[in-house]
């Protein structure tokens, strides 16, 4: 037997065994913990091998906070006996893994109407015919579902009467919602569980009707209890965790009925939710519904393509760039800023039957695996508060584990390795950037040795000209800019040491050559350099690490 937030031992030992099964101990144990940390007039001993579950309360000589166990001082622990019998009998069966969800909601009154409107807008949503087959899946209990609202309203003035008390909130009925595995259970049947659930736990004291919708592709049942009892001398008391006694009680009843319930996990087993479904913009939305137009309706002319634009809730707006506008949208987007595919003129050429139109599919953007760690040192002699401090060691933590997932997946086992992966990756990245510069370079030389030629080419029966006329001044005025290009051509060439000169037909074909090979590295460049950051950082956070861990190290030993 093991004992768990045990407050003192000095404490008077009240136990109330409550026997269920093992599975159910770690149950229990696992939805009341929360509750230990402020809730010290009870202790909970379990016995996870003989299946039983103890509550001990411990009253202190006085309220408040308890210094030695660090707990809120509660000495009233019947609320949490009473919990604790509750999570025991309903939490046996821990197999189960699909759903029936049940949620217990207090209807309120709403500001502006009369207790009188809001119960009838309530009771009718639940009644609506086209959710409920017409009625027929409408069942009630010591009520007629047509003039529900009307009974109710008079328990709670006889209630007014006999007791001489006014309701001082302003809860006016309560409402369980239980909802179904899709195809596992028929309306019908639904209703009946649903009738069963409000008489359990109204154990017949209340009045209610139970409404089966159908709409959905889940059934789910909409349960409406007054507030007031049938005899109008009491009005129903939410408890503490009522909700959980509604969801526990209901999953006891679907199990009776062989139907599949929610499991429950322990508290260590949860996960945080991390991915979200990305948020698709108005330009997005605008592309989606531009391609359901032009693949599916086939628009005779850009004309008819704007009105059917118009029939999806765009606005049109014409003129030398043709917008629209979107419901709930504050701004006009032009066809020309939606990328290629989208623009007025490909628009055009796809409805004449010219082009094909291709949906744009919008690339996620990569996220780094992981970051550099924070050094928290570094930062603390910087001024940074210790809360910064507290952030910046669950920040690394995170990363560091990042950090060790990519080196498993990468297969590193000690910091050689990553030496010998970091100088080989370092190596190739340089490599394909110094080829890369080598082929601009080369580029940058074709370009401007084939300017000079075409330049040398056009300006040579002008400089022959010049020569021949005995390099007059007069000439070299009127023909300055011919005879100064084909200078600078010819110098060129000597600096070059070009004794004859190569035809531009051979240096267009080089560099076009030259071109697609630099295209071709520039995919293979990007990836080295990711490569090479990605495992630079590794390296830096394993150090990082280790220096914080030697430097821990070091302060232990000398204290």
């Amino acid at each position: 037997m093991a004992a768990y937030g045990f407050p003192c031992a000095d404490a008077e030992m009240d136990a109330e065994p409550v026997g269920v099964c093992a599975d159910s101990a770690y149950a229990v144990y696992f939805r009341l913990r929360p509750l230990y940390a402020v809730l010290s007039g009870v202790v909970t001993v379990f016995d996870f091998t003989g299946g039983r579950v103890w509550m001990l309360s411990a009253p202190h000589r006085r309220n408040g906070h308890c210094r030695s166990c660090g707990m809120v001082q509660w000495p009233d622990c019947r609320i949490i006996k009473s919990l604790c019998r509750l999570c025991a009998a309903f939490s046996f069966c821990r197999e189960v893994v699909e759903l029936a969800a049940t949620r217990l909601i207090a209807l309120h009154k709403n500001k502006g109407k009369s207790v009188a409107a809001c119960l009838k807008s309530r009771t009718d949503y639940a009644q609506n015919p086209d959710k409920t087959q017409q009625g027929e899946l409408v069942s009630s209990y010591e009520c007629s579902p047509l003039t529900m609202d009307e009974e109710f309203m008079l328990s709670k003035r006889q209630y007014e009467l006999a007791t001489g008390r006014r309701q001082k909130n302003d809860v006016i009925a309560y409402q369980i919602r239980q909802s179904f595995k899709p195809g596992e259970i028929t309306a019908e049947e639904a209703n009946k569980v649903g009738y069963e659930l409000a008489m359990r736990f109204t154990k017949g004291k209340y009045a209610f009707i139970v409404a089966t919708h159908t709409d959905r592709e889940h059934i789910h049942n909409h349960i409406i209890y007054n507030s007031t009892a049938l005899d109008s001398t009491r009005k129903f008391r939410d408890f503490l965790l009522s909700g959980l006694a509604v969801q526990r009680l209901s999953d006891l009843i679907c199990l009776e009925h062989q139907l599949s319930v929610i499991e429950i996990k322990p508290y260590r087993e949860r996960q945080k939710r991390t991915l979200y479904p990305p948020k698709e913009s108005n330009r997005d939305k605008l592309c989606s519904v531009i391609d359901g137009i032009l693949l599916d309706e086939k628009p005779a002319d850009f004309e008819a393509f704007l009105q059917k634009l118009e029939q999806q809730g765009y606005e049109i707006k014409r003129g030398k760039y043709t917008s629209v506008k979107g419901t709930r949208q504050k701004r006009f987007i032009r066809f020309r800023t939606l990328g290629a595919g989208y623009r007025e003129d490909e628009i055009k050429a796809v409805i004449a039957g010219e082009a094909e139109h291709r949906p744009h599919q919008k690339q996620p953007p990569k996220e780094q695996p992981f970051h550099l760690l924070v050094d928290i040192q570094a930062k603390l002699s910087e001024g940074k508060s210790e809360g910064y401090a507290r952030w910046a060691k669950r920040y690394n933590l995170k990363e560091m584990s990042k950090t060790l997932i990519f080196l498993q997946e990468n297969k590193i086992g000690n910091l050689e390795e990553m030496q010998e992966r970091v100088d080989a990756a370092t190596a190739r990245y340089h490599e394909l950037g110094d080829s890369i510069k080598a082929s601009e370079k080369r580029l940058a030389e074709i370009a401007v040795l084939k300017a000079h030629i075409i330049n040398y080419a056009k300006t040579r029966p002008v400089y022959d000209a010049y020569r021949k006329s005995g390099y007059s001044k007069k000439f070299l005025e009127a023909h300055r800019e011919q005879i100064t290009l084909h200078k600078a051509a010819k110098a060129a060439f000597d600096e070059a040491n070009l004794k004859k000169l190569p035809k531009v037909k051979e240096l267009d074909t080089e560099y076009s050559k030259l071109l697609t090979e630099k295209k071709a590295l520039y995919p293979d460049y990007r990836k080295a350099k990711e490569e090479m950051q990605e495992l630079l950082r590794a390296k830096r956070n394993v150090e990082l690490f280790f220096a914080e861990e030697k430097s821990s190290t070091e302060k232990t030993k000398s204290r």
